[in-house]
């Protein structure tokens, strides 16, 4: 291998490592976000729990009498 075939195959290797870290970063952001999205829904999903809770205990206690 010459030279020239040398630096053409760093340069490639360079917009390689270049393209992997901008998606590395990337992928970073959106499993924040990700992330963030499923707390929400667990905050959601937690509230609607304790409603349902509450509605059905009302309703228990209004059919038993």
């Amino acid at each position: 291998m010459n030279r020239k075939d040398t630096d053409l195959v760093l340069t490639h290797l360079e917009y390689i490592k270049d393209k992997v870290d901008a998606n590395f970063n990337h992928l970073q952001k959106l499993n924040g976000r990700v992330r963030n999205n499923e707390v929400t829904l667990s905050w959601i999903k937690g509230i609607g729990s304790g409603i349902t809770f509450i509605v059905s205990c009302i309703l228990g206690y209004i059919i038993k009498e």
